[in-house]
């Protein structure tokens, strides 16, 4: 007979670990699969520092008794609220020990698809064995929503990756590396990139480099408390009510929502990359690519600037730092008539308060789920809202 449990977990990162911890509470039946952390330990640069803070990086788990700060605490780690940057290694680090503590039997197997069954889903593995759920939470976190511009959609994988591509830079040593993009990873990546020994030149559309501010040691004014309320996605009074309101988000009309999860908190670094960009990085900022010729084992970049200047760079290869854009038809294991089910605002699910799909029984989280929630779920900080719910939902639903 087909296996059969209550929940079924895929994605092994923040949310879908956090999801584990707050069903294992619960004493709600559930198996979680995938790799734990993958995208951090596999596709994230060595070296690279968390753009949130510590206070807005930990896991989220019923007591909140293993935080971030606990960990580092328990480990010996260098720790900070706000004031220092935390290194993507401590993050792994803590994310593999909140898995043998909250999800101790987390199965690392592939799923490869996912049907609808009456009352429920049938789900198939790589090693073709089958599993039957009553409920089923997709955390896959970005992973196969990776957005490259169309202009350099041709370009062959040996001459153009997208970001999520590179965990190790070494292989770039001495050879000319073009990045695009002006967020957080586009400016890690050429900061460790230059410091590997490769040649680094930076494209962005943007006229200026933006970093965060380091926030200034002491306590903020009353009013400086009340002005810039300080949120786990950056300082502000609209992060505030995103973060604070995401369900209010929810019910904002549908282009209202797209325009504000794909501009607010735009392109930016950390505060401590400024230093390791400006000045180290041959820049060409206000240019967008126009077009990208394969010449050889060479990327030649036609550039365009919103003067009308035009110009050309010649590169080994060419690392796109574009962001991810969710996006249901590229996840390989969803079949059509799952598909065909789910009610989607350009291509990303809409979701019930409580992270349910159109499809009964079918839940979202992380990146996928931004559309609907807000920019707070394109942050680890969103983990603790979106499982607390969908754990609730569940156990009332049973």
């Amino acid at each position: 007979m087909t296996a059969s449990t209550e929940v079924v977990i895929i994605g092994a990162g923040p949310y879908g670990l956090s999801l584990a911890a707050h069903l294992r509470a619960a004493a709600i039946p559930h198996r979680i699969f995938g790799s734990p952390m993958d995208s951090w330990r596999h596709h994230m640069p060595q070296g690279m520092l968390l753009k949130s803070d510590g206070f807005a990086s930990s896991l989220s788990d019923p007591q909140s008794c293993f935080t971030l700060a606990h960990f580092c605490a328990q480990e010996g780690i260098e720790y900070h609220a706000t004031d220092v940057p935390v290194r993507l290694e401590s993050f792994i680090a803590y994310g593999l020990a909140f898995q043998k503590r909250f999800a101790p039997d987390l199965e690392t197997r592939l799923v490869t698809k996912l049907d609808r069954l009456s009352g429920g889903f049938r789900l198939r593995f790589e090693d073709d064995e089958e599993l039957e759920a009553r409920f089923v939470a997709v955390a896959v976190g970005i992973s196969h929503f990776q957005y490259i511009p169309q202009e350099l959609e041709h370009c062959p994988s040996r001459l153009l990756t997208h970001s999520f591509a590179h965990c190790g830079l070494k292989k770039f040593r001495g050879k000319r590396v073009a990045v695009v993009g002006a967020g957080a990873s586009a400016l890690d990546l050429a900061a460790l990139l230059n410091e590997q020994g490769a040649i680094v030149h930076l494209i962005a559309r943007t006229k200026e480099l933006v970093f965060h501010k380091r926030r200034q040691p002491g306590r903020p004014t009353f009013w400086e408390r009340v002005r810039q309320p300080s949120t786990g996605i950056g300082p502000g009074l609209k992060s505030f009510l995103y973060t604070e309101y995401p369900n209010l988000f929810r019910h904002l009309p549908g282009k209202t929502r797209l325009k504000i999860v794909k501009t607010y908190l735009g392109p930016a670094g950390g505060w401590p990359m400024r230093d390791r960009v400006i000045g180290n990085v041959e820049l060409s900022l206000g240019f967008r690519v126009r077009q990208a010729e394969v010449s050889g084992d060479q990327v030649r970049l036609q550039l365009a600037g919103r003067d009308g200047t035009a110009l050309d760079q010649v590169a080994d290869h060419v690392i796109v730092a574009t962001g991810y854009r969710a996006d249901l038809r590229r996840l390989p294991f969803l079949q059509e008539v799952v598909l065909s089910q789910v009610r989607c605002l350009e291509h990303a699910p809409v979701l019930s308060a409580s992270f349910e799909s159109s499809l009964p029984g079918l839940y979202f989280l992380g990146l996928a789920s931004a559309n609907c929630f807000g920019p707070m779920m394109r942050f680890a900080y969103g983990a603790d809202y979106t499982t607390k719910k969908i754990a609730n939902h569940i156990v009332n639903r049973r």
